[in-house]
């Protein structure tokens, strides 16, 4: 629906996550910190969730954004011989009405066999101590930026508004997606060029940190091999731990393809839900890190259709984390 105030004058919304996300990755990646004995440097955004909207609301341009970020950052020690540790900087929520101080930053050290737990502490000491101030202040000015970039363009005369993203497009959605089809060439599942259409979604992102009480290869191989598999799916699963090879699980309501192999170490996979339109994969990358007495599985889902990222989760927390751990005894079921 358009909105037209007695000047004319037309009411429009904006949705600014893809933009976000590319200023998040310009503002955050490479900042760095150096105290007397290490380095924090920030490696790596993985994962922005949410919302992000600047829109019009009687004669005001504000924004309304409510975002999820992960990080990963890479930690050095400054001593001859340098060792290198990686961890990630969680801040659950980057909020319209955030003040400074209200932003929370989970700072989580990956465990490393070469790295004792002092330099471990030091690296994580200083990413609290320096690095996470500068993050508050970039992630402040955030609604300052969004509003600058994007706010010009949402009260215009009527014969001046061209965005997409007016409420009038919105409901000429399934029209506006089709155009932008044709001027794409799709591409299939294993990187070739296809005749056929691949549809598009708008996408999001997913990032979930699980932790189980069995090392890195134990988890890995819960994953590939086929008797595990079909022990926590219930379900005669069609996988073998091969680069290259297909997969389908619970009776082909999740499909797709292992892309890599890094024994004990990564799985990525094209992955998709049978109820997604045929075609379309998201990208699943799971990483372990093995500590002393647990392993946590780093899983990052790149290429989920916004709307699904709900379904997604609860799935994949059910059907994949609580599963193995009650199949296996992996740990503790909340």
């Amino acid at each position: 629906m358009v909105v037209n105030n007695p000047n004319n004058w037309h009411w429009v919304d904006k949705n600014c996550i893809d933009w976000s996300r590319q200023y998040f990755k310009e503002a955050l990646v490479g900042l760095e910190s150096t105290g007397e004995a290490a380095t924090v440097a920030v490696s790596d955004l993985t994962s922005v969730e949410g919302d992000v909207e600047v829109c019009q609301r009687k004669g005001k341009v504000i924004s309304l954004f409510d975002l999820k970020l992960v990080l990963e950052f890479i930690g050095s020690t400054n001593a001859a011989t340098s060792k290198t540790i990686k961890g990630s900087i969680t801040i659950p929520e980057v909020a319209y009405d955030s003040e400074r101080d209200d932003y929370q930053f989970d700072v989580s050290v990956h465990s490393n066999p070469d790295v004792d737990n002092q330099t471990e502490e030091q690296i994580r000491a200083l990413a609290k101590s320096k690095l996470i101030p500068q993050l508050r202040e970039k992630l402040f000015q955030f609604g300052v930026d969004l509003i600058k970039v994007h706010g010009s363009d949402i009260q215009l005369p009527a014969e001046q508004v061209k965005s997409q993203y007016t409420k009038s497009n919105q409901l000429q959605k399934e029209k506006v997606n089709t155009q932008i089809f044709k001027k794409s060439t799709p591409v299939s599942i294993d990187g070739s060029n296809s005749s056929s259409r691949v549809p598009k979604y708008n996408t999001s992102t997913l990032h979930l940190e699980p932790v189980f009480n069995t090392s890195a290869d134990q988890l890995y191989m819960t994953l590939l091999d086929k008797e595990r598999v079909a022990a926590w799916t219930r379900a005669p699963p069609n996988i073998e731990p091969k680069e290259g090879s297909s997969f389908e699980l619970f009776g082909g309501n999740i499909s797709g393809k292992i892309e890599k192999l890094e024994s004990n170490k990564k799985i990525v996979q094209s992955w998709r839900l049978a109820t997604w339109e045929k075609g379309h994969y998201a990208q699943l990358e799971i990483s372990f890190h093995q500590g002393s007495t647990e392993t946590k599985m780093e899983v990052n889902f790149t290429g989920i259709p916004v709307g699904e990222e709900d379904a997604v989760q609860s799935n994949f927390e059910e059907y994949y984390i609580r599963s193995i751990k009650v199949t296996f005894g992996f740990g503790a079921v909340l």
